[in-house]
């Protein structure tokens, strides 16, 4: 592994970091100025850069432009002592991966240096994104159910009915059954007909002549004729007016419409696939849709599963939305980590794939560093997500282990300790999961909760003797005295 460069003109700043990652077996290299630093990459490069913003000479901010012009994936950590929003906006429009703002805690610093190791060390294992990216992602059994239906209606020009919740990619699909169709030369013409409101969906839909109403100052074609030979793709129609159904259904039966205002029909050569996210036989019920029409669009219905139906393509899914998102504002792609894309996969998403796209686009802009964690994510995210979410994988424990940890305070509270056989093993299990939830402090609530048990159960059976409760434990008298003061121990006998 590489060393880790550190570029500050203050040598106290350089010394400390240098010591202090010297301790975790980190091998350290230190320049005064950039300039001696873009000097060292003619003949090397670090695993990851440290670098003040202020210096004497080039800033923090020209070297981490230079650096990222000739190594795009190197991360590179700005530490400043002033810390104004210009500088973090600058620091993350230049691709840095992190900021850290003096003074600063040498620990905190220490792990942000861990965290760009690990994305340093990451970034040089990933292979390479495939060229082309499939038109709809999906391993999931429903989602091939999805694929075959496609496929066995490439050679048919049959009407369809695509039926699922909002966001679930109905249009993609609809873009799927055109491109692999007879008419994927011709247009694809898309309409959501509860985007338009009732007075122009007619004109949208058949086109108008001149005259036909105040402002119709030329002869207008609709989306019929517009996807002549092609498709047209009617999303949400579930909510089209009742009395312009009629006039669908007519195309629909004869292949013949009238623009609004015109005298003479229009032969419509094309392919209708028509999307909603209701019920469309409960509306044929309520008298709300028209139960001819109905039958007219439901001739091949395709459902599409929710994205709850197919946890397993989350991560594929968000790993296309992260590229695609990072490629749209010229920036290198986010990762999850295990811990955060566990997270999203146990997650119900109501919005579907709609909503992981634009999570997506929210972590590529917000999330700080390459590497994202679930403490990195929306905090109404986490806030709102059921305590499934948070708990983490565990065998069941053997019959009769009775061992627990104390529920803690904060985003850990929700991971739920499974019972594994022993407390260590608990341990592990309770450490992991807070871990993964994004917890701080992690060593320190697990130190006081474990320093916590020992001595209550200690004092328990010395009857609240702390003389003795300390003697049982193998720890000096002041010491027991001073931990019951720290963690609130009550019920304490004075000896």
């Amino acid at each position: 592994m590489k060393p880790i460069w550190i570029v500050d003109d203050d040598a106290s700043i350089r010394w400390v970091l240098e010591k202090a990652l010297a301790r975790e077996s980190l091998e350290t290299r230190s320049f005064a100025n950039a300039h001696d630093a873009l000097a060292a990459f003619e003949s090397d490069t670090p695993q990851v850069l440290v670098s003040d913003i202020r210096m004497p000479g080039d800033s923090g901010i020209e070297l981490l432009g230079a650096v990222k012009a000739r190594h795009p994936g190197l991360p590179v950590i700005i530490i400043t002592a002033f810390s104004d929003l210009d500088s973090a906006v600058a620091s993350f429009q230049g691709g840095a991966f992190d900021y850290l703002a003096k003074p600063f805690d040498i620990d905190k610093a220490v792990s942000l240096i861990r965290r760009a190791l690990d994305e340093s060390l990451r970034e040089a294992s990933v292979e390479a994104a495939p060229a082309e990216t499939p038109e709809i992602l999906g391993h999931a059994p429903a989602m091939q159910e999805v694929f075959r239906a496609i496929g066995r209606l490439s050679q048919s020009n049959v009407t369809v009915l695509i039926t699922g919740e909002s966001g679930t990619g109905k249009e993609l699909v609809a873009r799927a059954l055109h491109k692999h169709s007879p008419r994927a030369q011709q247009p694809f013409i898309a309409l959501n007909t509860a985007a338009i409101p009732k007075d122009l969906l007619e004109s949208e839909l058949f086109g108008h002549e001149r005259g036909a109403f105040t402002g119709a100052q030329a002869m207008r074609r609709g989306r019929f004729e517009q996807a002549e030979n092609g498709t047209l793709f009617l999303d949400e129609i579930g909510d089209m007016p009742f009395d312009l159904q009629t006039r669908l259904l007519r195309v629909l039966s004869d292949g013949h419409f009238y623009r609004v205002g015109g005298h003479q029909p229009v032969k419509a050569n094309v392919r209708v696939i028509a999307a909603t996210h209701q019920n469309l036989e409960q509306r044929v019920r309520d008298g709300l849709f028209r139960e001819d029409l109905y039958h007219r669009l439901n001739v091949i219905r395709l459902r599409l599963p929710s994205l709850r139906e197919r946890g397993e393509d989350i991560p594929i899914l968000a790993r296309h939305f992260l590229v695609q998102s990072a490629r749209q504002l010229g920036v290198e792609p986010k990762r999850l980590s295990e811990g955060a894309m566990r997270f999203l996969s146990r997650l119900e998403l109501p919005g579907n794939v709609r909503q992981l796209e634009n999570l997506c686009n929210w972590i590529t802009v917000m999330a700080p560093g390459q590497t994202v964690e679930v403490k990195d994510l929306p905090r109404d995210l986490i806030q709102g997500a059921p305590e499934s979410a948070m708990v983490q994988e565990a065998p069941v424990a053997a019959a009769g282990a009775a061992a627990s940890v104390p529920a803690t305070s904060g985003p850990a509270s929700l991971v739920a300790p499974a019972a594994p056989d022993g407390w260590a093993a608990l341990l592990e299990q309770q450490a992991a999961g807070m871990l993964s939830a994004g917890a701080v402090d992690v060593m320190d609530t697990l130190g006081r909760q474990f320093e916590s048990v020992l001595i209550k159960t200690a004092l328990r059976h010395t009857h609240g003797r702390r003389n003795d409760a300390a003697v049982r434990l193998g720890i000096g008298r002041n010491t027991i005295t001073r931990k019951i003061a720290e963690l609130g121990i009550e019920g304490v006998r004075e000896d």
